[in-house]
C-alpha cells in the first residue's frame, strides 16, 4: 500500500491527511486504519514515533459524526499523561477542523472550571487523563453513554502507573456496543491478560515486539565512574553538539541539579518532571520545540510525552529500571524515519 487513499478513508479524512502533512501511511497506519473503519476492536503495538496517534484518530473521527447531546462525546481517548493528551488533541483538532467538530482536552494539574464550561457547550471528541475524567464524571460534567469509539492510548504505561481500576470504571460507563481500540508501543502477555476483558474479539496489529527499538537509532554504552558522569555529559555535548538533546535521569532532584550544572557551564537547559507545574512543563516543551532551550533533562514519567521533531540524540544519564522505559526514552530521537543516536552511561553499580 502506498497511499492513504487505499486505506479506505473518506475524502474528508484524506483532506485532513493533507492538512497534517502526511505523505504515505506508516506500517501501523496502513494496517490499523482499514480495521478501525470496519468497526473492529483492535490491539495495536508499534514502535514509538511510527504514527500511532493518526492510526486511531483518522479512522475514529472518519466513522463518527457530531454528538447529539452536550456533555456526551462520541469519541473518547484516554491517555496517561497531560503531555500525551495535548499531542493527541493537536492531531484531532487538525482532523476535525474540516467540518467544525469540537475537540476537548481535559487533564489534571489545571483548573477544572474552564474544562466543565467547554464540555457544557458541547464536544464531539474528548481526550482525557483518567483522574480528571473520573472527577468530571463524578461532577456530572460529562457522560460517556454515547461513546461510539473508545481509545486507550499507551495502555502499558497506564497499567504501569496504576490506572487499571480507573480505566475499568471509565470503560464501564461507556456502552457495550462501543468500538474499543488499544494502542501502545509494547503489548506483552501480562498487558493482554489485564485488558482482554475490555475488548471483544479484537484484531491484533503487531508492528513492534516487546523491547524492540527503532531501526534509525544507533545505540552506544559508556562505562563511567559515577562521579564523572557530568564531566562525560559535558564532553559529549561539546563534541556532538548541544542542540535538540534530551537527557534522561531517574529522579526529579537529579534533573534539577543537572540543569543547574549545565546552566553554570553555559548551556540552555530546562528540567521536565512531575514536580514542575503544568505551565512550567508546557513552557519547557515549547521552548525546546522552538529552539529556545537546547537541552531537556527529563524523568521517565514524561518520556512518552516528548514529541518533538528532529531530536539530535538522547543521553541516558541514569539507566532505566525496565527495558520498556529504555525503548521509550531512545524513541524520542530517530522519529518518523529520521536518524539519531542514544548514549547510555553505565556506572559500576548498574
Amino acid at each position: 500500500m502506498t497511499s492513504f487513499a487505499e486505506t479506505g478513508l473518506s475524502a474528508a479524512a484524506l483532506a485532513a491527511v493533507e492538512r497534517l502533512g502526511y505523505e504515505s501511511p506508516t506500517p501501523v497506519q496502513e494496517r490499523a486504519i482499514p480495521l478501525v473503519l470496519k468497526g473492529c476492536d483492535l490491539i495495536a503495538a508499534a514502535k514509538t514515533g511510527t504514527g500511532k496517534t493518526a492510526a486511531f484518530s483518522l479512522p475514529a473521527l472518519d466513522r463518527t459524526g457530531r454528538a447529539a447531546r452536550a456533555k456526551h462525546p462520541v469519541v473518547l481517548v484516554v491517555t496517561p499523561t497531560r503531555e500525551l493528551a495535548n499531542q493527541i488533541t493537536e492531531v484531532c483538532e487538525a482532523i476535525a477542523s474540516g467540518d467544525g467538530r469540537r475537540v476537548t482536552c481535559v487533564v489534571g494539574g489545571v483548573a477544572q472550571g474552564p474544562q466543565e464550561q467547554r464540555l457544557a457547550k458541547g464536544t464531539d471528541v474528548l481526550i482525557a487523563t483518567p483522574g480528571r475524567l473520573l472527577d468530571l464524571m463524578g461532577q456530572k460534567a460529562v457522560f460517556l453513554d454515547d461513546v461510539e469509539v473508545l481509545v486507550l492510548d499507551e495502555a502499558d504505561r497506564m497499567l504501569d502507573m496504576g490506572f487499571l481500576p480507573s480505566v475499568r470504571r471509565i470503560v464501564a460507563a461507556t456502552p457495550e456496543s462501543r468500538q474499543t481500540l488499544l494502542f501502545s508501543a509494547t503489548i506483552d502477555e501480562s498487558v493482554r491478560r489485564q485488558v482482554d476483558e475490555l475488548l471483544r474479539d479484537p484484531a491484533v496489529v503487531q508492528v513492534a515486539h516487546k523491547g524492540e527499538t527503532a531501526d534509525t537509532v544507533d545505540q552506544y554504552l559508556c562505562r563511567v565512574p559515577k562521579a564523572l558522569r557530568m564531566d562525560l555529559l559535558r564532553a559529549i555535548l561539546d563534541d556532538y553538539g548541544s542542540e535538540r538533546v534530551i537527557v534522561f535521569v531517574r529522579t526529579r532532584r537529579r534533573a534539577d541539579s543537572a540543569c543547574r550544572k549545565l546552566k553554570k557551564w553555559g548551556f540552555a537547559a530546562e528540567p521536565l518532571h512531575s514536580d514542575r507545574s503544568q505551565n512550567q512543563r508546557d513552557r519547557a516543551l515549547r521552548n525546546f520545540a522552538q529552539g529556545k532551550t537546547d537541552i531537556l533533562v527529563a524523568t521517565d514519567v514524561l518520556a512518552r510525552g516528548i514529541d518533538v521533531d528532529q531530536v539530535a540524540y538522547v543521553v541516558n544519564f541514569d539507566l532505566p529500571a525496565v527495558p520498556e522505559d529504555y525503548v521509550h526514552r531512545i524513541g524520542r530521537t530517530g522519529r518518523a524515519g529520521a536518524e539519531g543516536f542514544a548514549v547510555s552511561f553505565a556506572i559500576p553499580e548498574t
